[in-house]
């Protein structure tokens, strides 16, 4: 959600940003909230009107009873109780235009930073650099189930039956080898300075509303019936969460932490070959990195939590590159994005495995997070954040990078202390 004032004083800056993002139906909504935001400043100016006069008119009483003027006393009375019937009145017409203004204001996207490549959508992303030289090996790469089922790996059928499709049991070493991986995740972080923590798995709407547009709620969001609880698609959700209406001290900034936990998604609209398997899911876990910070330090944070998650592939040998996302595959809440794409000898391509994004005030606006400098003067902070590893999908790139024509997987040294030593399995 933009600042108001962007509205206000520069609706052609707002409206130049749609057209950036092709959203060129929104248009509309900039002056729809300029005219609410007019209404509802008028129905302001005129309640504090009306409680001055009911407040003077309400002092004049005492006085008159006390001169014994009980008639004139009355008369009064009856003209404080019209203007609070008013007051009323127009209260109610400022929560109604306050309500409309907000309803206006969470559609318009966020004003996205110069250097964002132009572009109507995620095939006009731009690649920025590589990491790592992609190689494809003499012998095939089979399908990543394929692999894992000769490892005795996965039970997809078994998952069928008791949840439906999206759903999946790993099994022996693939299942040490997904959690020797977030466990390494947790401590690469840790390591890099970010404050470990396990935060909650649902929250409630107004956190779901603050942290990300009504359309992603919509596709990903599990609600739980009857309850004012929704299941997190990612923990950047409850993490961001963490700071609702809260106050920060300018020595409290940055917040850098690193979370895991289990995610939930709808995955709306998923399918095709690459759905198959574990790539596409229902339910997975992730180790994510999330940075609460002053405005200024926000695109210099941007820069160091992609280049984490490239860092921590490249020491698991798996190739990656960075890829910007353009102006149409940018989030409404996001200032600029960027993908992190894992090399597949398999596929002959790179595929996304983490996602890095500065919301710049979005979320603190919307969620009510707050700063105060040395002087006490209040500012929002920004927010960012970023997946460390996401398993089971990473477990694609993993297997296809490291296998060897004999069947087994290589285990990267980093990795071998957390598979208890080993250094293949198969």
């Amino acid at each position: 959600m933009i600042d108001i004032n962007l509205i206000r004083n520069n609706p052609d800056l707002v409206k130049e940003n749609i057209k950036r993002k092709y959203q060129d139906h929104k248009l509309p909504l900039v002056d729809q909230a300029f005219e609410l935001d007019k209404l509802n400043r008028e129905a302001i100016l005129g309640a504090d009107n009306l409680r001055a006069q009911r407040n003077s008119l309400s002092k004049q009483i005492g006085g008159l009873m006390q001169k014994g003027e009980k008639a004139q006393a009355e008369a009064v009375k009856q003209q404080v109780k019209d203007l609070q019937d008013e007051l009323a009145a127009l209260e109610a017409k400022e929560r109604e235009y306050e309500a409309q203004l907000k309803e206006v204001m969470m559609q318009i996207p966020q004003i996205m930073d110069a250097s964002v490549p132009l572009g109507k959508n995620d095939q006009e992303n731009v690649e920025m650099q590589r990491f790592g030289e992609p190689i494809t090996p003499a012998y095939d790469i089979p399908y990543h189930v394929d692999i894992m089922e000769k490892l005795s790996g996965i039970d997809l059928d078994s998952a069928r039956k008791t949840s439906g499709t999206g759903f999946y049991y790993l099994m022996g070493d693939i299942a040490r080898l997904h959690s020797a991986v977030l466990s390494y995740a947790r401590d690469f972080m840790i390591d890099r300075g970010f404050t470990y923590c396990i935060p909650p798995y649902m929250i409630r709407s107004e956190v779901v509303t603050g942290v990300m547009s009504f359309a992603e709620m919509e596709n990903m969001m599990y609600k739980i019936e009857g309850e004012d609880l929704y299941l997190i698609g990612t923990s950047e959700h409850s993490m961001i969460g963490k700071f609702i209406d809260t106050i920060l001290n300018d020595d409290q900034l940055p917040q850098a932490l690193t979370s895991y936990s289990p995610c939930f998604r709808k995955e709306v609209g998923a399918h095709g070959i690459e759905e198959r398997g574990v790539y596409r899911i229902h339910q997975f876990e992730k180790q994510e990195m999330i940075v609460v910070c002053k405005p200024e330090d926000s695109m210099m944070w941007y820069e160091k939590l992609w280049q984490n998650t490239v860092d921590f592939f490249r020491t698991l040998d798996i190739p990656v590159r960075t890829l910007a996302c353009c102006t149409g595959d940018l989030a409404d809440l996001k200032v600029i994005s960027c993908d992190v794409e894992a090399w597949s000898p398999r596929q002959q391509k790179y595929f996304e495995v983490g996602s890095c994004s500065n919301l710049g005030d979005a979320q603190a606006r919307r969620l009510q997070i707050r700063a105060k400098d040395e002087n006490g003067k209040r500012y929002l902070p920004h927010t960012l954040n970023n997946t460390v590893v996401a398993p089971p999908r990473m477990l694609i790139a993993f297997l296809e990078n490291n296998l060897q024509e004999d069947g087994t997987v290589l285990i990267p040294k980093a990795l071998q202390p957390y598979m208890g030593g080993k250094e293949r399995i198969g």
